[in-house]
């Protein structure tokens, strides 16, 4: 599900695809779907809501092997089903400030370097659950939307609004401009407990390992950091993107 240009046709069939009971379900509820595929010895009430589903939305259905499904889902755990979808539309940065222009407490969730879809579906999924504004991500050196992150998502990959930018630089001046305060994580910072969430916020969670680059660095208004007391030095990038976003809605929650 990504909507890059210039990929051969073989990347673009593999990123236009969904598997899984919970993310399929939820690209056919949303009208993404295009041919929905299921296991063909597959039976019970997942089967008979999937094709009821289908039929709804006037989604084509074909009955394939375990080992077809296997390989449209590249490896995946599919559960017995895999959806072709529409590529996956990102919003313009001009989009998600519209959405935040008027909010007073707005957390836009930016993603600097993360490589790993599951980490990426986690904080989709996170940021669901916690009303985020939205996320957004560079086109370059970082996961975009691909299958993996919607089944790791469970669909909320449809409900967070997700722009894609060439200029991550560029886009925190923009953010500064429209009122944005731009925090990072770190090992050294202002403990999160002590995260001052009042006004318009933008968070950046960096890379597995490598945290924030260091030229975005130079933009943060104030680092964030959550206290480690064991002895690993940090967070996986999910976990610690769900800390902080619950701890901004709690503070948010509370005014």
């Amino acid at each position: 599900m990504n909507k890059n240009q210039g990929k051969n046709s073989e990347t673009e069939s593999a990123n236009d695809t969904v598997y899984g009971v919970h993310a399929v379900i939820d690209s056919l509820t949303e009208n993404l779907g295009n041919k929905l595929y299921i296991q063909d010895d597959l039976r019970g009430k997942n089967v008979d809501k999937m094709k009821s589903l289908a039929s709804e939305k006037k989604v084509n259905i074909s009955f394939i092997s375990k080992e077809k499904l296997k390989e449209m889902a590249d490896g995946g755990v599919h559960q017995g089903f895999v959806l072709k979808t529409s590529a996956y539309a990102y919003q313009e940065l001009s989009d998600l400030l519209k959405l935040t222009k008027n909010a007073e407490n707005p957390l836009l969730i930016i993603i600097d370097g993360l490589t790993d879809p599951h980490n990426l579906g986690s904080i989709l999924r996170t940021a669901d659950a916690t009303n985020v504004s939205g996320v957004i991500i560079p086109k370059h050196r970082s996961v975009g939307v691909t299958p993996v992150v919607v089944k790791t998502s469970t669909g909320a990959v449809n409900h967070i609004p997700i722009a894609r930018v060439t200029n991550l630089s560029q886009t925190l001046d923009k953010l500064k401009s429209a009122g944005f305060w731009v925090f990072g994580t770190d090992m050294n910072g202002t403990p999160y407990s002590k995260w001052n969430t009042q006004g318009k916020v933008a968070l950046i969670i960096g890379a597995e390992g490598a945290g924030i680059t260091s030229n975005i660095k130079k933009q943060v208004d104030e680092m964030i950091t959550i206290p480690m007391k064991g002895h690993v030095q940090s967070l996986n990038a999910g976990v610690a993107a769900g800390i902080l976003m619950y701890e901004w809605a709690r503070n948010f929650g509370a005014k």
